[in-house]
């Protein structure tokens, strides 16, 4: 018994220095994004929302903003778009060539960000879509679509597929089976994958650089390029809002995949 007690409170030890260690860089970065001074500073010597203020009247930082959400949202429709038919394309593919489906989607995610960028500059020069919000959309989705693939194999294998096969008996089309009985069974897990690709796709650096032109530049491409010519609290302020947004996003899923334990608790 004594055994026991000694691992679980090692166990506990290890995890919430694991938690430190993910969260106080974080509450660093909000924290210094309410100093008055002109560089970064911990601890701030005094509290001011000025570089709020100079944010939301930056329109640099909002136009960057702007493609970040952009980008973010077509990222997340495509990337579910492909990652779902993919998944449930798969269910139904017993040939020798769908086994080796999920080990080919995961190879955009083993090629280093640096080869993809300089790859797809190249490629999207040559169709004039380099700069484009289309090229950065398709680039993120590379890494996107994986995630979102993996999460829908993972719901499917838990969908009664006796109830498509009852549509069909019905009389209902390909289509009509998967809209209205397929899709309301698996929305959540649909919604999780597209949170998901949307946070991958706004965190995402390397790649954007590549891409984007002063028209499309992100929120990670700016503050690279404001960090090489000041260390302003700027860019804690807008790490600070990447932050509350994945959070937020994440905060979706959880509730997304658990909704009859948010009602029981709230009932």
């Amino acid at each position: 018994m004594h055994r026991e007690t000694v691992e679980t409170v090692a166990f506990r030890a290890g995890y919430l220095a694991l938690f430190a260690l993910m969260v106080v860089p974080l509450l660093v970065v909000i924290a210094t994004s309410f100093s008055d001074g002109a560089r970064i500073a911990f601890p701030p010597e005094n509290l001011s929302v000025t570089w709020y203020v100079e944010f939301f009247d930056s329109i640099r930082w909002l136009e960057a903003f702007t493609s970040s959400i952009v980008v973010g949202v077509g990222t997340a429709a495509l990337a579910t778009l492909l990652g779902v038919l993919g998944a449930f394309g798969q269910e139904f593919d017993d040939s020798s060539l769908g086994s080796v489906v999920a080990p080919l989607v995961l190879i955009p995610l083993l090629i280093p960000p640096v080869i993809l960028g300089i790859t797809l500059l190249m490629y999207f020069n040559e169709g004039g879509l380099r700069g484009s919000y289309a090229s950065i959309i398709l680039a993120h989705t590379l890494w996107a679509t994986p995630l979102v693939y993996f999460v829908m194999r993972s719901v499917f294998s838990r969908f009664d597929w006796q109830q498509l096969d009852a549509a069909h008996d019905l009389g209902a089309g390909p289509v009509q089976s998967f809209v209205h009985v397929v899709l309301p069974n698996v929305k959540h897990g649909v919604f999780v994958g597209a949170l998901l690709a949307f946070i991958i796709s706004l965190q995402e650096f390397v790649m954007a650089l590549f891409l984007s032109t002063a028209s499309t530049e992100t929120i990670p491409v700016l503050a690279w390029t404001e960090l090489r010519q000041a260390m302003d609290p700027m860019v804690s302020v807008v790490s600070t809002f990447l932050i509350l947004i994945s959070l937020g996003a994440l905060a979706l899923a959880v509730l997304a995949t658990n909704l009859e334990w948010v009602s029981k608790q709230l009932s």
